[in-house]
């Protein structure tokens, strides 16, 4: 096997993914228990496969078992993350508040970000944190004071010790419960065509900070084979947050992003007004400043959100 400096390492998301489907034998039971896609997860070990330059599964028709090199690599991790968990117990005998900024777009801070902050507090109350949001402000991750930001990149970006893969983007529509029940069921996209629609402007994607091509309802119509297609106008904002709080009022169906709206629909009150997504061939990204990932609180708190740390109540 390649031998490593600690700094040519793999990413440590990519360890921790590699433990739990080594544990599972299952990159679809993996990707439930971290909270992501099965596709990520494969993703995940691929890349750190080709990075050791060495086969960490067999794979079989429909079963995985592991290489004795991944065997070997196993207890290795499982060691070393066991350091991390106990380096992380230790957090709350050091004195004083530890402060972790982070930065991030408005709604992946509000809606992806927050409520996983929240569940690292209940565990580590002594680390608080600075969280610095926007969606025109492209300098934040540069930003001296930011120990890590999340980022939105092409989802063939080279993760690496100081970038490490969250989940990818994937929107799939959503509405309330009553939205569903007075106006659907909605069994062919084209029954979408006649309620209101929650439109993202392209000015969202216009801003420096993201500067993406527009991906919206009439892509998702396109997919359907309705070219041409856009449906009843709703409420069209620049703010995802701003349609997030329109679908939960009940004010149409909106293209949701599906890590975004998550909590919405595990606690009921939206759901999937459509089976059909839509990807946008891009991911999300924690990147982790090389200066401060020595700190044990920097250190902690990516590790909790690169593992896909369920969100708190």
């Amino acid at each position: 096997m390649v031998q490593f400096k600690r700094r040519h390492l793999p990413s440590l998301g990519a360890f921790a993914t590699f433990e739990v489907a080594a544990k599972h034998l299952s990159f679809t039971l993996a990707a439930r228990e971290l909270n992501v896609t099965q596709g990520a997860v494969s993703q995940q070990i691929r890349l750190l496969e080709k990075a050791l330059e060495v086969a960490l599964f067999q794979r079989r028709h429909n079963a995985l078992s592991l290489t004795p090199e991944g065997e070997g690599l196993l207890a290795a991790v499982t060691e070393g993350l066991d350091s991390i968990g106990a380096g992380v117990a230790r957090l709350g005998h050091q004195t004083g508040p530890q402060l972790v900024t982070l930065s991030a777009t408005d709604a992946m801070a509000s809606y992806w970000l927050r409520p996983r902050l929240a569940a690292f507090r209940q565990q580590h109350p002594d680390v608080t944190f600075t969280i610095l949001a926007s969606d025109e402000d492209d300098g934040l991750r540069s930003y001296a004071e930011v120990d890590i930001a999340i980022l939105c990149g092409n989802e063939r970006c080279e993760v690496g010790d100081q970038l490490h893969y969250l989940c990818p983007e994937v929107a799939q529509p959503v509405c309330t419960p009553a939205f569903l029940q007075a106006y659907g069921p909605f069994d062919e996209a084209r029954d979408l065509l006649g309620v209101p629609l929650l439109h993202l402007h392209e000015r969202h994607w216009a801003s420096d900070a993201i500067g993406w091509q527009p991906l919206g309802w009439p892509d998702w119509f396109r997919a359907r084979g309705l070219a041409g297609a856009g449906g009843v106008e709703g409420v069209t904002s620049n703010k995802v947050g701003l349609l997030i709080e329109a679908a939960l009022a009940g004010e149409g169906v909106m293209l949701g992003w599906q890590h975004l709206v998550e909590a919405h629909l595990a606690d009921g009150r939206l759901v999937h007004a459509h089976p059909a997504s839509i990807t946008a061939g891009r991911g999300n990204f924690l990147s982790l400043r090389r200066s401060a990932a020595d700190r044990p609180a920097v250190a902690a708190v990516a590790a909790h959100l690169v593992t896909g740390a369920a969100p708190g109540p």
